[in-house]
């Protein structure tokens, strides 16, 4: 067990709170055999990133906002799957509400349904694509997240489950807690991630701000 102390615990929905990998992968996959791409490498480059920026990267001579508005219509329909991960429901009903946000490259129309098809509150402080200039890898999401709370970047914990979500939390100045479920091992490490767990459920949370000590005490099973 890890012993931590931060002030807020900022969240990246796919792949951390919720699992929508298969509708995700279904969506980029239909999208790369349309445009004659990869689909392997697509999917893999769409993940816990802004989708207009794959789309760039890939098309950079398309119609960005069109193929844009496509991608997350799609994504709208297709929630076939997407449902809580485990321990996720149990770490939120622990955390106090202004201790917790989400920090998601998805559009704010897409984060919405799927936090609401997978059962789970959206938080007036949520962060989305639709907020940011820059999407992670930039610093920019995790900046906004914990400033939406009233507290520093450094003073939280990111919850990641991706490269470029992991990258974007270090690069805000906080520490990251990454998840191995979409990514390996070693991948989350050449991020930067300071702890590696499953999900949810191996993290521990109390609120520390009753033994008059700020902050959330949390404890991690490696």
């Amino acid at each position: 067990m890890v012993a931590i102390r931060c002030s807020a615990l900022l969240f990246d929905m796919d792949g951390v709170l919720i699992d929508s990998t298969p509708a995700v992968a279904r969506v980029w996959h239909r999208w790369a055999v349309e445009h004659g791409l990869d689909p392997e490498t697509v999917v893999r480059m769409a993940h816990g990133r802004p989708s207009r920026t794959t789309i760039r990267e890939l098309l950079p001579n398309a119609d960005i906002d069109r193929e844009d508005r496509e991608v997350e219509r799609r994504e709208m329909e297709d929630l076939d799957g997407v449902v809580l991960l485990p321990g996720a429901r149990q770490l939120l009903n622990i955390l106090p509400p202004e201790r917790w946000t989400v920090a998601t490259s998805c559009t704010r129309p897409l984060a919405e349904v799927r936090l609401r098809a997978a059962g789970l509150p959206i938080p007036k402080t949520m962060i989305t694509s639709s907020d940011v200039k820059i999407g992670k890898p930039d610093p920019e999401p995790y900046l906004k997240a914990a400033a939406k709370l009233g507290f520093a970047a450094s003073d939280c914990i990111v919850v990641e489950d991706a490269p470029a979500g992991i990258r974007a939390g270090k690069a805000a100045g906080a520490k990251v807690i990454a998840f191995l479920t979409t990514m390996i091992r070693r991948d989350l490490d050449d991020a930067g991630a300071d702890w590696i767990v499953q999900n949810c459920a191996d993290i521990a949370a109390s609120n520390a701000a009753s033994n008059d000590d700020d902050g959330l005490r949390l404890s991690l099973s490696l």
